[in-house]
């Protein structure tokens, strides 16, 4: 097993969605920055402002996939659910 890598794009359809991202990334990205396995975890602004640049990556699958479980209930997974993401995933 190796490092998981995800990295791509959230892209927000209006500004509701937009809005939904700058109220939730911050604490997103503290408890993902906490989690065992987490090496790096970045949301950075697109030049579009209703676009982010992710760029993830841990320590190996079963760390990702303990992320992955833990956004799908939080605040973060549930308020921007709807919110187009477009990743490529590698070393799984």
């Amino acid at each position: 097993m190796g490092i998981v890598s995800l990295s791509g794009h959230l892209i927000c359809a209006n500004q509701s969605e937009a809005d939904a991202v700058v109220e939730l990334l911050p604490e997103h990205i503290q408890l993902t920055q906490q989690e065992p396995g987490c090496l790096s975890f970045q949301v950075t602004p697109a030049q579009d402002p209703w676009t982010w640049i992710v760029a993830e990556q841990f320590t190996d699958a079963q760390a990702f996939e303990a992320h992955q479980q833990r956004v799908s209930s939080s605040h973060w997974g549930q308020g921007t659910a709807g919110i187009k993401r477009e990743y490529r995933i590698e070393g799984l």
